[in-house]
This record gives structure tokens, sequence and C-alpha cells, in this order.
């Protein structure tokens, strides 16, 4: 990882994090993608809890940017987005399809974000729970905790947490995945039917270096709030851009594709979990680790990605704005490939031809193979670079 990403106070990999967690109980499938536990809650032995935490990360501060300089406050309606979809999409990667039950938590500082904001924050989970009603995943909105910590607090942090029961018989474990396998990826970026707009596909991950490398120096004189002022000046707005720019290559402004909501694939791995669950044998949601997330989960098997769908011209723009390597774009961002799917070669097939019918791109990516060496690897096969992780 490079030191700019790291002086910034960032890290893909969490490593701290691990290990501050690694003597903790792993639950009753330590290779899932999210923490099952058993059924507490109603203490039915072929039910299981499933529970996920997560937030929008430092997108709020781009959010606040944007809300600053044009007035708009309905970009914080995506930030409501990112958040849900953050739990949401990891419970799907354990074949949870709900219902759910959703609890948000804002921090805020009250000086500098008003009512009107909290408002459209609201509002927006609402509003995208009613979207999803309509594709059969329910979620219930319980409330939660807005809390005024200005000394804590520079503007704002949006967390939440999701849970539900399901089945045990029907958990996804990727424990399963094993050699012989090929990984369905399937693309962060476009616009799904049930989207309103274009998405880059940026997600909720990497937020930090891209405001940070996008856009302009001028960003730390007029909003000083919205870094850390222990961080070196020299990573801070490295950029030559404003929130408003628009490139020509580009469907939205600079500020709107850093704001693109965090894509949600529940209605599609609904619909492949009905239509083919049983030939599912791992989903993976490409968040915090990008293309290298997979390797939390598996054991005796290396992921080769030789075929992964194409780098956006965003992406493309990130990466030659931060003079950064493919290596470490791969860590830091999904780069256009945000959901995979491990399974046969014909049930893949079948996977391509759902996402397709909600509008996303879709293909086989790669395959999984014995493993070759003391650890299971991710290997990126990208114009006749090979990477390895």
């Amino acid at each position: 990882m490079s030191d700019k990403y790291l002086q910034r106070g960032v890290s893909a990999a969490k490593e701290e994090v691990h290990a501050a967690i690694k003597n903790l109980d792993k639950g009753l499938f330590p290779q899932a993608f999210c923490k099952i536990h058993p059924d507490y809650l109603a203490g039915d032995k072929d039910f299981v809890n499933v529970m996920s935490s997560d937030g929008s990360g430092t997108k709020s501060i781009i959010a606040y940017l944007y809300w600053k300089e044009t007035g708009d406050a309905s970009v914080w309606r995506g930030i409501a987005q990112d958040v849900i979809v953050m739990n949401l999409d990891d419970l799907l990667c354990v074949g949870a399809t709900g219902p759910f039950v959703y609890n948000s938590i804002i921090n805020r500082n009250k000086h500098k974000i008003p009512g009107e904001v909290l408002k459209e924050i609201i509002e927006g989970t609402a509003s995208f729970f009613e979207m999803l009603q309509k594709y059969e995943i329910n979620c219930h909105f319980l409330g939660g905790e807005t809390a005024d910590l200005g000394d804590i607090t520079q503007t704002m942090t949006t967390d939440g947490t999701m849970t539900t029961r399901m089945l045990q018989k029907n958990i996804i474990n990727n424990g399963n995945i094993q050699a012989g396998q090929v990984i369905v990826g399937l693309a962060s970026y476009g616009q799904a039917i049930y989207e309103n707009e274009y998405n880059s596909g940026i997600g909720s991950n990497g937020l930090t270096s891209a405001r940070h490398d996008l856009l302009s120096k001028k960003y730390a004189t007029l909003y000083p709030e919205s870094f850390d002022s222990n961080t070196n000046q020299n990573v801070l707005y490295c950029g030559k851009y404003s929130v408003t720019d628009q490139l020509p290559n580009l469907p939205l402004n600079i500020g709107k594709m850093l704001l693109s909501p965090t894509r949600t694939f529940s209605p599609v791995i609904k619909n492949i979990l009905n239509n083919c669950g049983d030939k599912i044998r791992g989903l993976v949601h490409c968040t915090g680790g990008g293309q290298t997330k997979v390797l939390h989960y598996i054991q005796n098997v290396d992921i080769v990605k030789n075929n992964l769908l194409p780098i956006s011209d965003f992406f493309q723009l990130i990466k030659n704005e931060s003079n950064v390597s493919w290596q470490e774009m791969y860590k830091v961002y999904n780069c256009g490939t945000k959901f995979e799917l491990y399974t046969d070669e014909t049930t893949a097939s079948e996977v391509i031809q759902i996402a397709n019918s909600f509008g996303i791109d879709a293909q086989i990516i790669g395959y999984t193979s014995t493993q070759k060496e003391s650890k299971p690897r991710v290997i990126i096969q990208n114009n006749g670079e090979e990477i390895v992780y």
C-alpha cells in the first residue's frame, strides 16, 4: 500500500482490525461472509441469526462538500442508500434474503449539519426501502440514534445495523469455494433497471483516496472540517477538479460520480437464489479490499481472475490522477467488478442471463484452482500483467 494512502489514516486491508478480533468467536460457519449465530432471538435449532454493521465511511464528507458548494441537499439520500447497501449486500453473501430489520446511527456536528440534512437521510432510507419492496426485498426501518457529538465529529458519520433470521440449511458458506469452479462477476457501473441514473460503481470504499486525489486544494482552505488536521498537507486535496466539473467522457459531474450510491444486487441475487441457489457455492461482496476481499474466506484454493469486467473511464481517471499501480487499485477499489458468485459453468450462464435482465453487465471473470503455495492467493491477469496477492 502506498505511503500516501497510509498517511491519510486509512487501510484497505484493515490489518490492525483483523488482528484485534482474531480471538473472537467466528460463529457457526467461520468462512461465511457474515458471522452466523445460533437463533438467539427465537431459540429455533433450524434457524440462525445473521447481523451486519457498516456505514458510508468518508463518503459523507463528499456529500458535505457537494451540498455546501451547490445547496443540493438531495445528495444525502445517496448516503442513506450507501449505509443500507453496505449491510444488505453483505447479508446476501450468506444467502439471506429477508425479511430484514434495520437500525441507523448518525453522529453529527450540529453546528455544521442542520435538520434538513437529517430529513434527507431519513426520507432517503424510507424511499430506498420502498423501491426494494417492489422486488420483494422486505426491510423494516426500526429507527435508530442521532447524536450531536460536535467535540469528536467534525461533520457527520452515518452507520447502520441490519439483521435477519434464516434457515440454517439455506446458508451459503464460502468454505465451499473449491478448485474447479468458475467465478461470475457482476458490474458495479452502468444503470440497473431499479436505478434512477448512471452509477459510477465507486461504492463506499476508497473514497478517502479518491476525494483527495481528484479534488482541488481549495477544499482544504474552504472546508478545514473535511479532513484530519494531523494529516500531512502534502496528501490533502491533491487534485485539480471541483465537484461540479463535468468531463466529456463521464455521464455525471465529478461530485456526482464520486457520490454514486452503492449499488445493491439484492433483486438480482434473490432471483438467482430462487432459481439456482443450490448450485451457488460462494458469494463475495467486493467492498473493503476490493478484488482481494475473497482472501478472508478461502482455504486450500487459489483465485485466478483473468477476465475482469472492463475498467470504466472513471476508475481509469482515479488511477491516472492518483498515480498508483494496478496492484493498489485492485486492492482499494472494486474497479468495476463488485459482486462475485462461485459456481459451475452451466449455472454461470443462467446467472449471467438473470443479471442482464436487470440491466447489469456480468461475465465469467475467472476460476478457482488448487492452492499452489503455502497460503491461498488471488491472481489477477490483465493487459499482459499478472498481479499476485
